[in-house]
Order: structure tokens, then sequence, then C-alpha cells
């Protein structure tokens, strides 16, 4: 493995989760019935499919084998075209309907939203906005309140500031730890407070996922961190 990569292996790992298997499927009975949007359900769910495959198709290729410099810049420039053009097609979804709400296009399209923009990491402004979007839907339960968590703390640290629900993770001696937290005592109310499991719990996956064996949640369910 050559020495630059270990930005780049961060790099994967806060796109892919930061620290989390695949988006949980939503129920059909969980949904509000009929969903006002099914055809931006769909396109969402195609633009996550087309994300996920280029993510996933990196970190096997590290899992399995060291990369050449070449590889990996190849697929590096393929993610960052991908990113864009799906930031770009956000922008005009999100003009033309306003954020992708749980009526709108279902609990797992509106995931699907939220991730295309946590991973716009190249518009800092465009991320700051939807998370403006997604505040004011918050109590009206049409946005998850992790993935809000998540995109929070993507826009502060994207800033230089503390995150709030450490989400975003970077390697210290070899070991995934948070990034800057504003009061990490707390960490855990605010956490809870967004339905997220204690912190400590979430670093397990993540270390473990990054080692490439990524368990099952405790309660065998499949959760929305990404």
């Amino acid at each position: 493995m050559l020495n630059g990569f270990a930005g780049g292996v961060l790099l994967l790992l806060i796109w892919i989760m930061p620290g989390s298997p695949p988006p949980k499927e939503a129920s059909k009975q969980d949904e509000p019935a009929p969903i006002s949007k099914p055809e931006l359900r769909q396109e969402l769910g195609d633009m996550v499919k087309e994300d996920q495959k280029a993510r996933f198709k990196m970190i096997e290729m590290m899992r399995q084998s060291p990369a050449s410099s070449e590889e990996m810049t190849a697929i590096l420039k393929e993610l960052r075209a991908i990113d864009r053009k799906h930031t770009q097609r956000m922008k005009e979804i999100v003009q033309q309907h306003g954020w992708p709400t749980r009526s709108m296009v279902g609990a797992d399209g509106a995931q699907n939203a939220w991730l295309l923009v946590q991973h716009a990491d190249h518009d800092r402004a465009f991320q700051s906005h939807c998370l403006e979007l997604m505040k004011l839907l918050l109590d009206q339960g049409e946005v998850s309140k992790s993935n809000f968590a998540y995109l929070t703390d993507r826009v502060l640290i994207g800033e230089g500031k503390p995150q709030r629900y450490g989400t975003q993770l970077h390697t210290v001696a070899g070991e995934l730890v948070p990034q800057k937290m504003e009061d990490p005592e707390r960490v855990d109310e605010r956490r809870k407070e967004m339905g997220m499991e204690p912190l400590a719990k979430y670093l397990e996956f993540a270390r473990q996922m990054q080692k490439g064996a990524a368990p099952t949640p405790a309660d065998g369910k499949k959760d929305d961190r990404r």
C-alpha cells in the first residue's frame, strides 16, 4: 500500500458511512400512502444505486489487494464526477420540489435524498441550504432526525467548527475517532435526542467496518447511518 493512501481510505470511510451498513429498507406499512412523487422516489433510488456501486467498488478493491496510485486516482475521479452530477440534479430537484419529504418520496426516498447531499462535500453552501430545509421539517416527522444529525456534523466540520453528534470520524494512530466535538461529555444526550445509539456503540461499529467485518446492530435491524 502506498503511503499517500491513508487520507483516501479515510475519505472513503466518511463517504460510505460515516460508519454504517446500507440504509434500512422502509416498510410500506410505515409510509404515508399514497406518496405524492413516486417517479422522483425512483430517480433518487437510482442515483443512490450508482453512488453506492462506485463506493463499494473502491472499498472492495482496497480490502482485497493494495491498489496502485493510478487505480486509486481513477476511482476517486469517478466518484467525484458522480457526486458532482448528483449534486447538480439534487439542486434541480430541491428548486422544483423543495426538500424531498417522506410524504413526497417515502421514507427510503427521503433518506436517499439526504445521502446524496451528504456526499456533496464539494458544495458546502448547498449542504447548508439543505440542512436548513430539513430543520424546518423535523417537527413534522417529514425527515429523519438521525439524517439531520449527520448532515449537521458534516456541515460543521466543513466549516472548521466542532461537531455536535460525533458522526464524523478520522484516523488517529490507526484508529477511527470522532473529529473535534463541542461539549463531548454530553454527546450521548444529544445523540439520544436524535434517536441515535451511544457514541461508543457507533465507534465499535465503525472500527469493525474499517476492518472489513461490519456487524449487525444489536437489535438485529438495519439502521440508517451513512
